[in-house]
């Protein structure tokens, strides 16, 4: 992570910037921040890394994120999250992620299903300096979040991973583990459109010729081939067993509503990335916490104090290890940061005069 300045070269006077000229924003678009280095997984590895340390450690504010929906939002998906947080250490920087999300858009539109800006604010004028298209990272971030996890969880030398769901987020998680993973040897996909398959299949071939991919007929028969599970549907109703997990599994529920209930009861630990906004909306944990099935007490850990190794990761072969990540703001914000210190450091991107 660079050490360069929050504050840009514009920005009102204060104490450490005497300068009078008038504040900007920095607005970088996918395409921005493609060629900043977005499309591969390390930035955001790395980024992830520190920030579920500074998670741990507490060096963050992050209320609980809003949900915004109202009539017609017929979906679990269809809503606007606002989710805020502030950063501390070296580089404190303060933002906001809006994301959006409706089923239907890919069908009806023919757009992504979720969309999302970030705005980053300076943490000592509390002024925005940065705009920026939130829905790469929003995805590469969540990608990256399970990649740390693997590294922690799974058993070592894993080769096959299930992916269930194939659309942009899946191949997200897929590209990343298998930067970030040289040993995957086969990858088991389903999803209730073939096509889907196919196209995830054509996407990243072609890039990792080694691994083999398998279209599977259901989403069993991809989970049960695999040492590293991974969700990523919008479904409301959860399908996957306990009997289908191999013996050390790892499975990580990006897409959360997919897991029955006693599937956290049944397995050797449950890791989330943070208590108090797993424990919400209606999501299993908190419908297990509700009936009296579960508890913080019955919690293993948080994932960053896994990472800064304030308690154990993965500690058998054996261990069946399930990990529900309901995403923080505290993600976004880390890559975000870093995103924009690097557009500083090559002057990339758009300038906006704010006044």
């Amino acid at each position: 992570m660079t050490n360069s300045p929050t504050l840009t070269a514009t920005t009102l006077p204060s104490a450490s910037n005497p300068s009078h000229t008038k504040p900007e924003l920095r607005y970088l678009s996918r395409d921005d921040l493609i060629a900043l280095g977005a499309g591969h997984s390390d930035a955001f590895v790395q980024a992830i890394t520190e920030g579920l340390a500074i998670h741990a450690r507490g060096e963050h504010v992050q209320p609980l994120k809003p949900y915004l929906r109202w009539s017609g939002a017929d979906h679990i998906a269809d809503r606007i999250i606002a989710m805020p947080c502030y950063i501390g250490g070296d580089n404190p920087i303060a933002g906001i992620k809006w994301i959006g999300s409706r089923q239907h858009n890919p069908a009806r539109f023919g757009l992504e299903r979720a969309s999302a800006v970030i705005v980053l604010n300076d943490a000592t004028t509390n002024y925005p300096v940065a705009i920026m298209e939130g829905g790469l990272i929003s995805g590469m971030r969540t990608a990256a979040i399970t990649a740390v996890a693997t590294r922690h969880l799974a058993r070592s030398g894993f080769t096959d991973v299930a992916c269930i769901g194939c659309g942009p987020i899946a191949q997200m998680q897929m590209q990343t583990l298998l930067e970030q993973f040289p040993q995957i040897r086969a990858v088991h996909l389903f999803d209730l459109s073939r096509d889907a398959m196919h196209a995830m299949r054509s996407m990243l071939g072609s890039r990792f010729p080694a691994v083999g991919w398998e279209l599977c007929g259901s989403a069993e028969l991809a989970v049960r081939a695999a040492d590293v599970v991974v969700t990523c549907t919008v479904t409301d109703t959860p399908y996957l067993e306990h009997a289908w997990l191999k013996t050390g599994a790892f499975v990580c529920n990006v897409s959360i509503m997919d897991v029955h209930k006693d599937v956290y009861e049944k397995v050797d630990k449950v890791i989330v990335d943070d208590w108090d906004q797993s424990n919400r909306e209606k999501k299993i944990i908190n419908q297990l916490v509700l009936e009296g099935r579960f508890s913080r007490e019955q919690l293993h850990a948080e994932l960053g104090e896994i990472v800064i190794g304030r308690k154990p990761g993965r500690e058998r072969d054996d261990e069946i290890i399930l990990l529900n990540p309901m995403g923080m703001a505290l993600d976004d914000m880390v890559c975000a940061r870093h995103f924009y210190h690097l557009a500083l450091e090559r002057n990339a991107g758009t300038r906006l005069p704010l006044l």
